[in-house]
């Protein structure tokens, strides 16, 4: 039975090596909360179970379904759209943005993994500098040698010797435990130490170590040890005999590798690809916002164009119609009946194509603004609730107010930016990286000794006591120096990151140079448009007053149906060129707002609600509901 008056001391020590572990191990900071394992707060205390770190964590399915927003737009066979209802299914249904919406949550796990001192994974367009995997954490403990093992006590002799204590564990704790049982008989060549020729052992033993690094590069470990030892030799002082040790090592860094920088360099890294990563699903969004609408107003187009090729075959046959009854007076020649008989077949060939053009088109928004093409979607017909705005002299901004704008606002040179920060991080730690490593490091160890007879086992107890106690203690101190006589990798790093940080500022100043491009073809896109419309829709009108009047002419006898049918084509082609135009220019608008970089706010889409995929109102049109373009 264990002494009253030792019982404190021995739960006390226990408690103590068992509390140091416990607070650490199981009290993670922040970045293990994350909405989509639905563990919030797991990690952080308040009676979460603390096993639930060995599981894996839920991960919900992604669903596959239209949202309802699709069948409340179905209406009467037709599905009913606005722009801001088709950017709206865009939003939930469309599966390149749903797919870009796990790139946020990757880097989220790379913070994640960083703050555990591991590298980040990346994800397409995170940048992680490969200066910086020199030196990498992770390594575990590199060298304690004096603070692992039972020690010196119960041995032969008792002298010291060299100590070194090298960098130990990860920013995630790591708490090892072992427990061995051995039985030997060995053969002895001397009875002169153990008074015997042969000798039967019992060896029971217990280890836990503990090891943790810190920002600053400081780390330090905890070891206890503990054996029960019982042998067929004489001459022993305790048979059987309780020997521990408890062991306390700490080391830190004080040139190469000291400070947050060499040590949180993943996490600096990975918390600016967070932002890239928000970037990332942006430039998904732009993409896809853009597309939807140029799919929007090209079906808005190709509507017109079926309207057009509907009229110009009604006029056609009206023509065929009239040349009839003048061929039956006997005022028409059968050759120009004939005439326009191909006028008709041509007109519903080119009915024929519009039409197919137009379900192609419907089909190809269809497949933008669902997750999947149902058979109510598929048979419903797009009608479109919008139609194409007319421009007006407001819509072209000034040069130097674009390039303003494409600048602050254009995501391309935010993430350029981002990259450049953490090329300077990798710059910064290849430079620490060439200093000498010394470290300096401190070591406590105390040990035990008990004797244990057979009827109790307190002689254990009194053994761990007294390594506590100090009763035995072992005080050890130093540095360690290593010097790099050439340092020919370092340098070569160093340089690397170094000309990889130029080639970034090259690359900035590339995008920078695109981005102005891009806007300056926007505006003479914008003004170009403006012109071919106010000039297609002169065209127009006088391709058709000629039109009229050669059919006026044709009613007097001063000309022949097929002049009729030459002005006719005329006045059709004018009419799609005009169509086409105004299609063109309002695609240039869009142009326009993607290359300032402003089709999100334009658009009035929150970034929130957009990587939810559940909106709660549309978004905003940037067209108001006469046709005439809104300005900011």
């Amino acid at each position: 039975m264990i002494e009253r008056s030792r019982r404190p001391v021995i739960v006390a020590a226990l408690a103590l090596a068992w509390m140091l572990p416990r607070t650490s191990l199981f009290a993670q900071p922040g970045p293990e909360r994350f909405s989509f394992f639905g563990t919030e707060g797991a990690a952080t205390g308040g009676g979460a179970n603390p096993l639930r770190i060995f599981s894996a964590r839920p991960v919900p399915t992604p669903v596959l379904e239209n949202s309802p927003r699709i069948e409340s737009l179905i209406r009467g066979g037709g599905l009913e759209l606005t722009l801001s209802d088709a950017l709206a299914l865009a939003l939930e249904n469309n599966l390149d943005i749903a797919v870009q919406r796990f790139v946020p949550e990757y880097s989220a796990t790379d913070l994640l993994r960083s703050r555990a001192g591991q590298s980040p994974r990346g994800f397409t367009g995170g940048s992680t500098p490969g200066g910086l995997t020199s030196g990498a954490l992770g390594a575990g403990i590199s060298g304690s040698g004096a603070g692992s093992g039972v020690g010196s006590a119960g041995g032969i002799t008792g002298g010291g010797g060299s100590v070194q204590v090298g960098s130990a564990g990860n920013f995630d704790p790591t708490l090892s435990v072992n427990f061995s049982y051995d039985h030997v008989t060995s053969p002895l060549n001397s009875s002169v130490v153990s008074g015997i020729y042969n000798v039967t052992g019992k060896n029971t033993a217990f280890s836990a170590s503990y090891a943790q690094l810190f920002g600053l590069g400081t780390s330090y470990s905890l070891t206890l040890t503990g054996q029960r030892q019982s042998s067929t030799q004489r001459n022993l002082l305790y048979n059987p005999a309780s020997v521990t040790r408890f062991a306390v090592g700490v080391n830190q860094p004080l040139l190469n590798g000291f400070g947050r920088l060499p040590n949180e360099r993943y996490i600096m890294v990975a918390r600016n690809n967070t932002r890239v990563a928000e970037n990332v699903f942006r430039l998904q969004l732009i993409s896809t916002v853009v597309a939807v609408e140029n799919a929007y107003w090209d079906l808005a187009a190709l509507e017109e164009s079926v309207k057009v090729a509907e009229q110009s075959l009604a006029v056609a046959r009206q023509l065929l119609a009239d040349n009839r009854i003048r061929l039956d007076v006997g005022t028409m020649s059968p050759l120009d009946v004939t005439a326009a008989e191909s006028e008709v077949a041509a007109r519903m060939r080119d009915l024929t194509v519009a039409r197919t053009n137009l379900r192609f088109q419907e089909a190809t928004l269809k497949n933008m603004l669902a997750t999947r093409v149902t058979p109510e979607l598929d048979a419903a017909r797009i009608v479109l609730l919008d139609r194409m705005p007319q421009p007006g002299d407001p819509d072209i901004p000034e040069v130097g107010e674009a390039l303003a704008v494409a600048l602050e606002k254009r995501l391309e040179l935010e993430q350029a930016d981002i990259n450049l920060k953490n090329q300077d991080i990798s710059v910064r730690f290849t430079r620490n990286a060439l200093k000498p490593s010394l470290a300096v490091f401190g070591f406590y160890a105390g040990a035990g000794l008990q004797g244990t007879s057979e009827e109790s086992e307190s002689g254990i107890f009194d053994a761990f006591s007294q390594s506590m106690r100090g009763t035995y203690p072992e005080y050890a101190g130093g540095f360690s120096l290593n010097i790099p006589l050439r340092n020919r990798a370092a340098q070569a790093d160093n340089l690397r990151s170094q000309l990889e940080r130029n080639q970034l500022l090259i690359s900035r100043q590339r995008s920078r140079n695109s981005i102005e491009l891009e806007v300056r073809k926007a505006i003479i896109g914008l003004i170009q448009g403006k012109a071919q419309v106010e000039a297609a829709r002169k065209a127009t009108e006088l391709a058709r007053r000629i039109w009229e009047g050669e059919k006026i002419r044709l009613e007097e006898g001063a000309s022949t149906s097929y002049q009729v049918i030459l002005r006719e084509r005329d006045f059709t082609a004018a009419r799609q060129a005009e169509v086409a135009a105004q299609a063109a220019w309002v695609k240039a608008m869009v142009e326009m707002d993607r290359a300032r970089g402003l089709v999100l706010d334009r658009n009035g889409i929150e970034y929130a609600e957009a990587l939810r995929g559940e909106l709660s109102r549309n978004p905003v049109t940037p067209f108001s509901p006469d046709g005439a373009r809104e300005v900011e």
